[in-house]
């Protein structure tokens, strides 16, 4: 990967350009940011631009054999371990080796962006989670006890190192503290209080900040040639990450629509407007079950907002001006009194519909319930 083709962070990229120009390489190395942010992004970029024979003061050439195969993710000298689990193809035992095809197709496919969320459903292990193994650590200390292929370093990426299990960590310690000569450590983390403190002290860290709006902004503008004004809301919304741009600019529409259906559902609530109630129920019927579980998920966020509204945190709520108007305007109706039963409800309609419910109904049956809680007076203090 370039560091071109990662999005902002110019502070970052010039830091980690720098070391090597320099030769201050430091030998393990932990990429702190948050989801999005892009900091498996920026170790692939590093990793390409360290082995580079052509880079330049700004980026790697990309065209050198040691960068295509970099940027196929089939260096020799490239290691990756990251979080896996059981699953279809993995009965027991599992372990980055498993499944490297899954993860260079994952990698490629999210441009290095991708969320432990987003893995998990890529290799398809339901609700489980993935762990980094003691059969893992056992293979990194056998791939980084050979001389490199071809490359001047060799190079192992621990994605989520925050999945290390004790035993792996423990493991890794003094590799991590002496590691062979022209050996680089990134250890990549989003949850840097999740990893062990003897680790944490054996690492340089490299903090990632979220991305800035205007270099989102830019990316949504490159991405789907679009004016500025088009990818502001999208970004707003996004807080810094990519995939959340990528996202809310890609279903706008969606967005949009469920901010307004949801906006008159809860008015015809307040004002008991029976009649029109019945017939907007009807029309939620034909939408189909993702849009309408969709529509019921959009409630529940209306409901975080209210609370944090509640509690003068509406600076915490990245919405477009008119959605937030609308959350400020709803939060005083959703109080310490009724908020959990607000989204008790918004979550079983949710359960009912997956069941294959009849839509009509269960909207009817939340909107008569909805209609006795937006009436409730808040508790106050004694």
């Amino acid at each position: 990967m370039l560091f071109s083709q990662v999005i902002g962070q110019k502070a970052v990229k010039q830091k980690l350009i720098q070391s090597v120009r320099q030769n201050r390489v430091s030998h393990a190395q932990l990429f702190l940011g948050k989801t999005g942010a892009g900091s498996m992004a920026l170790a692939l970029a590093y990793a390409q631009y360290i082995n580079c024979k052509n880079r330049t003061e700004t980026d790697s050439c990309g065209q050198c054999p040691s960068c295509v195969k970099m940027q196929k993710l089939v260096h020799p000298d490239l290691h990756f371990v990251f979080p896996t689990t059981t699953n279809k193809k993995v009965k027991k035992d599992s372990e980055s080796e498993l499944f490297m095809e899954e993860w260079r197709t994952f990698l490629i496919q999210h441009q290095a962006y991708g969320s432990d969320q987003d893995w998990y459903g890529h290799i398809e292990v339901e609700n489980k989670q993935g762990t980094i193994y003691v059969r893992d650590a056992s293979t990194i200390m056998r791939k980084l006890s050979l001389k490199s292929y071809e490359a001047e370093y060799k190079v192992m990426i621990i994605w989520m190192a925050e999945k290390l299990n004790a035993q792996a960590a423990n493991k890794l310690l003094k590799l991590l503290e002496e590691p062979p000569e022209k050996t680089l450590f990134i250890l990549v983390s989003e949850q840097p209080d999740q990893l062990l403190t003897t680790v944490r002290s054996r690492t340089y860290l490299v903090k990632i900040p979220k991305i800035s709006d205007t270099d989102l902004i830019q990316a949504v503008c490159n991405t789907f040639d679009c004016r500025e004004a088009d990818a502001r809301d999208a970004v707003m919304m996004a807080d810094g990450s990519w995939p959340l741009a990528h996202h809310f600019y890609q279903h706008a529409e969606d967005e949009k629509y469920n901010f307004r259906i949801f906006q008159q559902w809860m008015r015809l609530c307040f004002k008991v407007a029976m009649i029109e109630l019945i017939d907007f129920v009807d029309t939620l019927r034909p939408l189909g079950r993702e849009k309408q579980k969709a529509l019921l998920a959009y409630g529940l966020q209306v409901f975080r907002n209210s609370l944090l509204a509640n509690n003068n945190l509406l600076q915490l709520v990245m919405l477009p001006e008119e959605e937030k108007t609308f959350n400020q305007n709803f939060a005083p109706f959703a109080h310490a009194a009724n908020i959990t039963s607000m989204i008790g409800l918004m979550e079983e309609g949710i359960r009912q519909i997956e069941r294959n419910g009849y839509a009509p109904l269960i909207f009817m049956d939340i909107s008569l319930k909805m209609i006795k809680m937006l009436k409730m007076k808040p508790v106050t203090a004694s």
